[in-house]
């Protein structure tokens, strides 16, 4: 299939099959076309060129990142939209019996087929079962008592998404297509998801950057990228070792291509000043001496010819090195002195965030976790001064640096390059190769409008901003989120080798699941304001 919008080509004569029964994972960087193929396979779009062929007895299911349906809706009016086929095949069933009762013999033959492809694909869909499903897929991701007469505008966006999840699972198609379906789900949520998707009988197709997730469902990978797809057997740990050692046999590539250039390069310029004897001429020999001279000149200036015209090849084929992994510029200020880096105490935002006391040194590594609503975004703007608290004091001896959950509106006309320069020194030349040495983004995509990126692509605007400035302390908030799952790889990595203080902010189980530094367990904000204290306490 190739699929392009305004004439940007987003898949290029992909070609791919999903195994049956069994959920596949799609991988991949921002905006690389993991949404639209989804789209693609659901019938929803169509390619330019190419096609699906779909196989799916039992219908075929699409959950978009964004639901269309309008706030007017009722949960009820979703539960029975993705019913409907289910409720149609019921309605078909009751009307077939009917007429098989006064029906002529002449008609019962058609009458008794029909009724029987009805009945098996109702069986198929196990419509019986169909309002039990409901109930436990909303009481499995959360949604247990939900009214059904509540309006969609008056659930948060969370708990819209869950509902429509909920009710996909429960139409309990053969086909299923799920993009994100894990954004917004707490770990219990997300753990009944991977419960069902595995137990299923049909076969689920699913985009994700939830790692824990992939590697709890997928049997294989397509990762998708440079408008292509490859495919990986066995779950996320299977995809990353297959990935680490791809690139370690791009560095040895690389490695060999640099020697053999090396080598041509030294031979060539010993041949080019060689000579064809070292001693003079004998008389009366001087004639077979230019004789031999110019015949070993000839084969010397042959090989020379021959050696530029392999280095000349191999450096038009030049095996490009791997993106060096992601790392943090140093810490601004080794200068700064041994203590406290930052000193919040008693901070509160009335409604946003309880009572609270933190203090960062250099060493410190600071998990902040607590429920939604907790404050734990607004804490990390009260640290670096975006934010004044209603109570307290913040004291600050180092230079932080922060990163937010979700990236500013982009200024208007702003292409990808002049907002990573803006406010920095320098040239444009020195910006680029500063740009392009995060690997981030590649050189065709710094004159991109910044609007014109998807939120993954301004995300990774905002981390190589952050990744080229120096800072002392680091405060991340939700730093995976968005990211492909190599990419969040290298960053975690990136934030370990850093030689300063880090705060983080995140839902990533994975990188919970790994985190060796304190927690920060911020309480529940209650509706007057809070007098809870908060404070570091030790990992268990």
């Amino acid at each position: 299939m190739t699929k392009s919008y305004d004439h940007r080509v987003v898949l290029d004569g992909l070609t791919a099959s999903i195994t049956p029964g069994v959920v596949t994972g799609v991988v991949g960087e921002n905006g690389c076309g993991k949404s639209t193929l989804l789209r693609l396979l659901a019938g929803t779009e169509e390619p330019d060129s190419g096609h699906v062929v779909a196989v799916a007895t039992a219908g075929l299911a699409h959950l978009p990142q964004e639901s269309t349906a309008p706030p007017s809706w009722t949960v009820q009016r979703v539960v029975d939209e993705a019913l409907a086929e289910v409720r149609r095949l019921a309605h078909r069933l009751r009307e077939l019996e009917r007429s098989m009762t006064d029906a002529a013999e002449a008609d019962l033959e058609a009458l008794l087929a029909e009724h029987g492809e009805a009945s098996t694909a109702f069986e198929l869909r196990d419509g019986w079962s169909a309002d039990a499903r409901v109930e436990r897929a909303l009481a499995g991701l959360g949604l247990a008592g939900l009214d059904r007469s509540r309006p969609l505008g008056r659930l948060s966006g969370g708990q819209r998404s869950r509902l429509h999840l909920a009710a996909l699972l429960a139409a309990d198609a053969e086909v299923l297509l799920l993009d994100e379906p894990t954004n917004h789900l707490d770990d219990t949520a997300a753990g009944w998801l991977e419960q069902h998707l595995r137990s299923r009988r049909g076969t689920t197709v699913v985009v994700s950057h939830d790692r824990e997730f992939l590697d709890r469902t997928a049997a294989d990978l397509l990762e998708v990228g440079a408008g292509r797809a490859t495919r990986y057997p066995g779950g996320y740990d299977a995809y990353r070792a297959a990935k680490t050692a791809e690139r370690a046999r791009a560095e040895q590539e690389c490695a060999a291509w640099e020697e053999e250039v090396r080598r041509l390069r030294t031979t060539g310029d010993a041949v080019a000043r060689q000579v064809a004897h070292d001693r003079p001429p004998r008389d009366g020999a001087k004639m077979l001496y230019d004789y031999r001279g110019g015949r070993v000149q000839d084969s010397l200036a042959s090989r020379v010819r021959a050696n530029a015209e392999r280095l000349r090849r191999l450096e038009a084929a030049e095996v490009p090195l791997p993106p060096r992994p992601l790392r943090f510029t140093p810490p601004a200020g080794l200068h700064v002195r041994a203590g406290a880096h930052l000193v919040a105490e008693g901070v509160s935002v009335t409604g946003r965030l309880a009572r609270t006391d933190v203090r960062v040194e250099r060493s410190t590594r600071l998990l902040v976790s607590g429920v939604n609503g907790s404050g734990k975004s607004t804490l990390l703007d009260v640290l670096a001064g975006t934010l004044r608290p209603d109570t307290g004091s913040v004291r600050r001896h180092a230079r932080a640096g922060l990163l937010r959950q979700d990236p500013p509106a982009p200024v208007p006309g702003q292409d990808v390059l002049r907002a990573f320069a803006a406010g920095r020194r320098g040239g444009a030349d020195e910006h680029v190769h500063r740009l392009l040495s995060l690997g981030l983004f590649e050189r065709e995509q710094l004159g991109v409008q910044v609007a014109r990126l998807s939120t993954g692509g301004r995300r990774r605007l905002d981390l190589a901003r952050l990744l080229a400035d120096p800072h002392d302390v680091l405060l991340l908030d939700e730093p995976t989120n968005h990211l492909a799952p190599q990419l969040v790889e290298e960053l975690e990595q990136a934030i370990a080798a850093f030689d300063g203080a880090v705060v983080v902010v995140s839902h990533d189980r994975r990188f919970r699941a790994g985190w060796t530094g304190d927690l920060l367990l911020l309480e529940p904000v209650p509706g007057s304001p809070g007098s809870v204290t908060t404070g570091c306490s030790p990992r268990a």
